[in-house]
């Protein structure tokens, strides 16, 4: 029986009527298959995918953060194999989508300005709501660590630094890497990290908010999950309005916990740089090995993102990194290959 019958024969059990139509998604960064199944009365999105730990823990907190009163899809039916499910449809309307349509330049409106404090709002309850949750459920770390750092910065180095041909010493490289993940990991990270908090895992539902894609949620600092917002690439937020917003998480963040403001600043800047070259990554992976050539057209806009962190950041301690970074912002074969995606 092909993925297309397994998932009728689901979503039929489940809604209790013949389905009308069944249609795939687009593709996103992972490896995971959607599909919009309808019947006369009902509609839900199945997702298939075969790391099965990883679908355990969507499911598993999609539960959870839901009785914490989190807009997260409701989890309508799960195959007996685990590798489908039936979730709850928000509709195709991302943060991203309404923030392209009605941005005008760098003016953006009041509504999407509201969103945006909406969205922080919520990352908040993620963060803090989210101390009784299984953590030994999360995939494929329990915690973003000096581990987890590591895969990230070498995942930035295989599929970025050498598809832009930027020059390092792989061993300074490495060094600055080990130095860069050890200050990372002092910072406070005893709080639920949604991994990918950024506009296109934002649905906007009846005017409201809904979220989407924390499977790979762990523990982390409060930092990351910000950073992952206010500097998503192709978003491409005025620099005014994202300082407005870390204002803005910062005084309501400190109504749930106490925090030193000037340091919590000073460690967000670099958590956006992790976040960056986490991206950067990303697009190179995604976009030139896998293909997926819509990676790709964020890198413009992510070198910019760096050019201004590395106007935020002290890398003194960091030379070969520092090096690699400003190189990575003159690159010329870097903008030649984002520009093969148009």
């Amino acid at each position: 029986m092909d993925i297309k019958h397994k998932l009728l024969n689901l979503f039929e059990n489940w809604a209790n009527e013949k389905a009308i139509s069944i249609n795939k998604l687009p593709i996103s960064g992972s490896n995971r298959e959607y599909f919009r199944i309808i019947s006369e009365n009902k509609k839900a999105v199945a997702a298939v995918g075969y790391e099965l730990k990883e679908n355990i823990a969507f499911i598993e907190f999609s539960k959870f953060l839901k009785e914490k009163g989190l807009k997260v899809p409701e989890i309508y039916a799960v195959a007996e194999d685990k590798i489908s499910y039936l979730i709850e449809d928000f509709g195709d309307v991302t943060l991203y989508d309404f923030l392209e349509k009605n941005r005008k330049g760098v003016d953006i409106p009041n509504q999407i300005k509201d969103y945006y404090k909406k969205a922080i709002t919520q990352l908040i309850l993620f963060q803090t709501e989210s101390s009784e949750l299984d953590y030994s459920l999360c995939y494929p770390r329990h915690t973003f660590d000096n581990q987890s750092i590591m895969w990230d910065l070498n995942y930035f180095k295989y599929y970025f630094l050498k598809l832009g041909d930027i020059i390092f010493d792989e061993q300074l490289l490495e060094n600055d890497f080990q130095k860069f993940a050890e200050y990372l990991t002092t910072v406070d990270n005893d709080y639920f990290m949604y991994r990918d908090f950024q506009s296109r895992n934002i649905m906007i539902v009846d005017n409201e908010l809904a979220f989407i894609d924390y499977q790979g949620g762990r523990k982390g600092a409060l930092q990351y999950d910000l950073a992952s917002l206010l500097y998503d690439a192709k978003a491409d937020l005025p620099k005014e309005f994202r300082e407005s917003l870390l204002d803005f998480y910062i005084e309501n963040i400190s109504q749930k916990i106490e925090i030193d403001k000037s340091k919590f600043k000073t460690e967000f800047y670099f958590f956006v740089l992790m976040r960056i070259m986490q991206a950067m990554g990303a697009y190179g992976f995604r976009g030139y090995f896998e293909k997926k050539e819509h990676f790709l057209k964020s890198i413009p806009f992510a070198i910019e993102n760096l050019k201004y962190i590395l106007t935020k950041v002290d890398l003194s301690e960091y030379p070969m990194l520092k090096n690699a970074l400003e190189d990575v912002t003159k690159s010329s074969k870097l903008i030649e290959i984002s520009k093969s995606a148009d």
